[in-house]
């Protein structure tokens, strides 16, 4: 099973190199690693070429944002199986692609996701925040609820029939990628309960109280765009709550 990857970058000098390394190491014998570049200025490409010989297809070039050098990758994808590592993230050990596989085979699933944990950039082996997901419930993305983006590996078949990222979202496209796939076409998916992904602290959504708001405010036009009702207050205080226990709970 032809498993492909799509890592998004941009400057990304400090942090590629161990996320090339992460996709090299990955026992699975059949991966296809496509790097879409934003034109960067620092030494991201010189440590593509130096360390990515695994690498199948690179480009780089000016995009509109993250997640149209996500749908670039998707384009050019020629796996059954679709999955991102992004720039600052990393498999947490060299057997996950191969766990993907075996789930898929197994399940005959659309779709597959784990767990994520977030971790300390200056450490990485730090675990900050433990984010546990769980089997698909319909209505669950009503409640807040919505697996890590990271670990959540898709058919390409359902990317051609279903679209890819709508960039009217600048920051939430992922969220209501998910939603329109589980919630709104409900595609089959499958959970696999252990840690697939760890991710640097420091995302886009992570920077700035402003941030966080226009991505709650996205959130809910994902919501509404897919038929979708919540409660604002709901919505935000089982967001709270689940992402205080992220702080406290801890992969077993």
């Amino acid at each position: 099973m032809k498993i492909t990857i799509v890592t998004v970058c941009y400057n990304s000098g400090k942090t590629i190199g161990h996320t090339l390394q992460s996709v090299k190491e990955q026992t699975h014998n059949d991966i296809e690693h496509i790097i879409i570049d934003g034109g960067s200025k620092d030494d991201t490409l010189s440590i593509i070429f130096a360390e990515g010989a695994h690498v199948s297809k690179l480009v780089s070039e000016p995009d509109n944002g993250i997640y149209d050098a996500m749908n670039k990758g998707i384009a050019l994808a020629t796996g059954e199986i679709v999955g991102f590592i992004n720039a600052d993230d990393f498999y947490a050990s060299p057997n996950v692609l191969a766990t993907v596989a075996a789930a898929f085979a197994k399940s005959g699933a659309d779709s597959c996701f784990g767990d994520l944990c977030y971790v300390s950039q200056v450490d990485p082996t730090r675990t900050v925040r433990y984010w546990r997901s769980a089997d698909f419930v319909p209505g669950s993305f009503e409640k807040s609820w919505c697996p890590p983006h990271p670990t959540f590996f898709v058919r390409r078949s359902v990317y051609q029939r279903l679209g890819g990222f709508d960039l009217s979202f600048k920051i939430a496209a992922d969220f209501e990628l998910m939603a329109r796939y589980l919630e709104a076409a409900r595609i089959s998916s499958h959970y696999i309960p252990e840690v697939l992904v760890k991710m640097r602290l420091g995302g886009t959504t992570n920077r700035s109280l402003s941030n966080i708001f226009k991505q709650n405010a996205e959130i809910r036009r994902a919501l509404s765009k897919n038929g979708l009702r919540s409660s604002l207050v709901s919505f935000v205080l089982n967001k709270l709550v689940s992402r205080a226990i992220q702080f406290v709970r801890r992969p077993a």
